[in-house]
């Protein structure tokens, strides 16, 4: 007998519980708390309760899960969930989640995983068509936008120092220089901090009044550091900042790039697969200029976290980065496969390219297309009501789907709290050009324009 295993009758209860559990959390979406008052006493018994010796048993875990999990996590997946960049995943997920499980592939050498290798590729090269990159770019799925922002300011160090990779950053060498944007994600600064570049190293250049990079103030400052013997390097570019949504003059710099002869990496974890859209286009054109870019697939592909992505034009480069010989682990080079673990950090992966892929597979890239587009609109419409609404103003232009706005003489923190406290939406704060205000951030699929009537029905009887 193996005690780890499910017997027979076991796994048929499983399953129908399973299947209950997800059919009626999606049932009851609407009706849920999007922020519940977690239960503390509850919770810490988690934490005093000894591990059991002895099993519980199928249906004592499941009835943890349905009496302290579900009701003590917050509903993310809920239509007015709209304080974060973070969509809800798409119905597919859970399934293919479960056979990744299932199937417990490694996908760090293509001899461990060659189905999930092939299906990572297959998913990577079409995000690399999305952005508009040559098929010399290679990828790799991540944890998220952070790490692959951090994965690709590796790949720039060992392609822009030489000798990074053998002797590291040298002391006595001129200090390297990272330019990005006041309203740069803190990924950047953190990126920055853990290799050793140092925070006083990162310039934060000034934004015009659309809150993207001044273009002239970068330049100003490239100038002036080459002239203090500094060492201009790499530029961070955004496209969709995280509080407005605001989308940096990208050909703009990469024009300047090239003059000076400096790696362009752009943080697109939130705004780049808008360019799934055919009005996007023009704004996001720039992304296609890039040495390296993040997308966020658990973003605006709705994949379940984590599924992140870094892409580099030059897959070569990603590759020289990442790339280390073990003689345990050599296996026979395929054509057809993909060794991951010469592209990244890490050594075991997990199968992140399946519930994307899987995701493709089922609905087709036309819905996600759509899903993108009335999120835009969705947002349009917001923008829209706050401006016919007195006392509410807006306090950025809404380029993509982050509307930030103030509520006069209202104290913003009490109106989230009841905001929140009547279910009618969970939003955010945020700081505007030192104006302190709310953001709402339509990133969810299932958000209807009755949603956004309903918000603005309730933030109109408030502002009164």
């Amino acid at each position: 007998m193996n005690e780890l295993l499910l017997t027979d009758e076991e796994r048929d209860r499983a399953g129908t519980r399973l299947l209950a559990v997800l059919d009626g959390y999606e049932r009851g979406l609407r009706k849920t708390e999007i922020l519940p008052e977690p239960d503390r006493a509850e919770l810490a018994e988690l934490l005093t309760t000894p591990m059991p010796e002895q099993g519980r048993g199928v249906d004592a875990v499941f009835d943890s899960w349905e009496d302290t999990i579900l009701p003590n996590s917050t509903t993310i997946a809920h239509p007015r969930f709209l304080a974060y960049v973070l969509g809800p995943p798409h119905g597919i997920a859970p399934y293919a989640e479960a056979v990744a499980a299932a199937l417990n592939q490694n996908c760090n050498f293509w001899q461990l995983s060659p189905a999930a290798s092939v299906v990572e590729r297959s998913v990577l090269e079409w995000l690399a068509q999305v952005v508009g990159y040559p098929r010399t770019s290679k990828g790799i799925l991540t944890g998220g936008g952070s790490l692959a922002t951090l994965q690709a300011l590796v790949t720039a160090l060992n392609d822009r120092v030489p000798g990074f990779r053998e002797s590291g950053l040298q002391r006595d060498a001129a200090p390297l220089i990272l330019y990005t944007s006041v309203e740069a994600h803190r990924s950047v600064d953190k990126a920055a901090a853990i290799l050793g570049i140092g925070l006083d190293n990162v310039r934060h250049i000034s934004t015009d009044d659309q809150h993207r990079m001044d273009v002239h103030a970068l330049q100003e400052a490239i100038s002036d550091d080459r002239k203090a013997g500094l060492q201009p390097w790499c530029v961070v570019a955004t496209c969709g900042t995280v509080s407005t949504g605001s989308v940096d003059p990208l050909d703009a710099i990469a024009d300047l790039c090239e003059t000076e002869n400096l790696w362009l990496h752009v943080d697109g974890a939130y705004g780049a697969l808008f360019l799934l859209s055919e009005r996007m286009r023009d704004l996001m054109g720039g992304c296609a200029r890039a040495d390296s870019i993040t997308l966020d697939p658990h973003k605006l592909l709705f994949a379940s976290l984590e599924a992140g992505c870094l892409l580099v034009r030059d897959g070569a480069k990603l590759r020289d980065a990442y790339a280390f010989n073990s003689s345990y682990l050599t296996v026979e080079d395929d054509p057809l496969m993909t060794d991951y673990m010469d592209y990244g950090p890490q050594l075991s992966r997990n199968f992140k390219a399946f519930q994307v892929w899987s995701a493709l597979q089922a609905f087709g890239v036309e819905a996600f297309r759509t899903a993108n587009e009335r999120t835009l609109d969705l947002a349009q419409q917001l923008a829209r009501g706050i401006e016919a609404t007195p006392g509410l103003t807006l306090l950025a232009p809404v380029t993509l789907t982050a509307v930030c706005f103030e509520v006069e003489d209202t104290d913003h923190t009490e109106l989230l709290r009841t905001l929140a406290a009547e279910n009618v939406a969970l939003l955010g704060p945020v700081v505007v050009a030192g104006k302190r205000g709310i953001r709402a951030c339509i990133t969810n699929h299932r958000t209807t324009a009755a949603d956004i009537d309903l918000v603005l029905g309730r933030l109109a009887q408030l502002s009164r």
